[in-house]
């Protein structure tokens, strides 16, 4: 029998280092090599080698023009994107070219057939329905790719085809990876000819399964939809992070249906309740499903993607399918419903205006505690002190009630894991601004400037006595007429317990209505 993908992968991050400068291999190599994600060269500076928890600084000298040309000398040909690669092997080697072509900097990236990572979508790879991939760079969608091309190709004996732009699917070279199973592979000459690959493949080699990384660009995007349209089951992964991503991108929407602009009739908006122009999904989507990766164990699956994309467009939060990996190989699904700003089950329940901020006596709600990663605390309790919020920060994450991170630094610790653990809200801030920071704690508490406390107290307890209503009979149910501001904090506290609900009427009796299930609402 052959080698196992553990020992191959293990000899394979050998090769990658052997292409280094002595110097180089010798700081490397009494390292723990299996944890090893990347090595850093560039020209003036020491060389790094980048781990899962950790940067380690290689060699005493800094990288000089030797150093570039002993590790250009050993590996392939650069393409048009700057990438090469190690023969039979799937590092990914990309170079960092001064103005005259030179290369002065090279990321050494190491690329593993990582076994028993498809155990968490099995299910789904086997229904022969087309599905797309999203997540941020690094977290492991090529990986995921590979390990679901092998399965189709040795498990469910199809005919697989994977269209290799790069070579980071099947490795670099004429002959393919054992990564990738019994499966076919067709290089891309050059990266604008991804979609034409695509269409050849179909064509020319009979393919039940059409497997291809990155899909980024519009001629791509709408052979893909050739591709599903011929009955090929297509998987791919797409450029963003999530559906939200890929509904507002202009260029690769149309693999989720896209997405078009309709002005209704006046008797059609009536009935809607919406205004005349509104934005709905053009067709039907290119993937049936779509699954945002959070990481490598955590995933996020819209099993029908028409219906999330038309939940988005009419405002709401698509509910989806939460799926984690536990420590001991099972797969954990739950339905993630979205997440309310503030829920009452994990904070003491908010003030509603800043003169009940502060609070005082037996009626006043202890703080609660927030824990800030990355986010500036001087900022935050600025801020605090402006809306005369009573809040503790600095405390420790196990303490805390609700966490705040920089989006940046969300990597640094698997903070939505440890939320979900604790069950403990967690919210994302893009920037640390005052003006960020001071929009977040509004959303949070229900502030709303220019409003009296009371009549937002009032709202508030309208919305919770309506989804308490709505969840217990399951009936439509009109709350009193609200101005704008008091009606869009109604419908956050509604849209958190993975309820619907639309505005309808005319102003000064403009209300909401509040419906049963998420896409009942018309």
């Amino acid at each position: 029998m052959s080698k196992t993908l553990t020992s191959v992968a293990h000899e394979d991050t050998r090769l990658l280092i052997a292409v280094l400068p002595v110097e180089l291999q010798a700081a490397l190599l009494p390292g723990a090599v299996d944890q090893l994600i990347e090595v850093v060269m560039d020209l003036g500076r020491t060389a790094e080698a980048r781990f899962t928890d950790r940067v380690v600084p290689l060699g005493r000298h800094p990288v000089n023009h030797d150093d570039l040309a002993h590790t250009l000398g050993l590996i392939g040909d650069f393409t048009d994107d700057n990438r090469a690669g190690i023969e039979r092997t799937l590092h990914r080697i990309s170079a960092i070219r001064n103005r005259k072509g030179q290369v002065i900097g090279l990321t050494l990236r190491v690329g593993r057939a990582v076994h028993g990572t498809i155990e968490i979508l099995r299910d789904l790879v086997g229904t022969g329905r087309n599905l797309l991939l999203l997540g941020r760079p690094g977290v492991g969608k090529t990986t995921m790719l590979r390990e679901m091309t092998r399965v189709l190709a040795d498990d469910f004996r199809k005919r697989v085809i994977v269209i290799d732009t790069s070579n980071e699917i099947a490795g670099d070279g004429d002959i393919p990876h054992p990564g990738i199973g019994t499966a076919r592979r067709m290089q891309v000459p050059r990266p604008d000819r991804q979609h034409a690959v695509m269409i050849e493949a179909v064509e020319n080699h009979m393919p039940e399964v059409i497997v291809v990384d990155e899909i980024g660009t519009e001629s791509e995007a709408a052979a893909a939809r050739t591709i599903a349209e011929r009955g090929v089951q297509l998987i791919g992964t797409a450029h963003g992070n999530s559906l939200e991503n890929l509904v507002m991108n202009p260029i690769l929407s149309d693999l989720v249906g896209g997405v078009q602009t309709v002005t209704l009739g006046d008797e059609e908006a009536r009935r809607r309740g919406t205004t005349k122009t509104v934005s709905e999904r053009k067709s039907p989507p290119t993937f049936e499903i779509l699954i945002e990766m959070v990481d490598r164990n955590d995933l996020r699956v819209h099993r029908d993607t028409a219906r999330a994309v038309d939940t988005l467009l009419q405002g709401f939060l698509p509910g989806c399918e939460c799926r984690r990996l536990n420590e001991n190989g099972g797969v954990e699904v739950v339905d993630c419903r979205p997440a309310p700003a503030a829920p009452a089950a994990h904070l003491p329940r908010p003030p509603a205006g800043p003169a009940a901020a502060a609070g005082s006596g037996a009626d006043a709600a202890a703080p609660p505690r927030i824990y800030l990663h990355g986010v500036n605390r001087d900022l935050v309790d600025r801020v605090a002190r402006e809306l005369a919020l009573n809040v503790r920060t600095g405390v420790k994450a196990e303490k805390a009630n609700l966490i705040i991170a920089l989006h940046s630094r969300e990597r640094d610790l698997d903070l939505r894991r440890f939320g979900h653990m604790q069950d403990i809200p967690v919210h994302l801030l893009k920037r640390n601004t005052t003006s960020e920071i001071r929009r977040l704690l509004q959303r949070l508490f229900h502030i709303v400037p220019g409003v009296d406390e009371q009549e937002i107290r009032e709202a508030l307890q309208e919305a919770r006595m309506a989804v308490r209503q709505v969840m217990e009979a399951g009936v439509d149910v009109a709350l009193p007429p609200r101005r704008a501001s008091l009606r869009k904090v109604q419908h956050r506290i509604i849209t958190g317990y993975g309820l619907e609900s639309t505005s309808v009427g005319v102003e000064p009796a403009r209300h909401l209505v509040v419906y049963p299930h998420a896409g009942d609402a018309v």
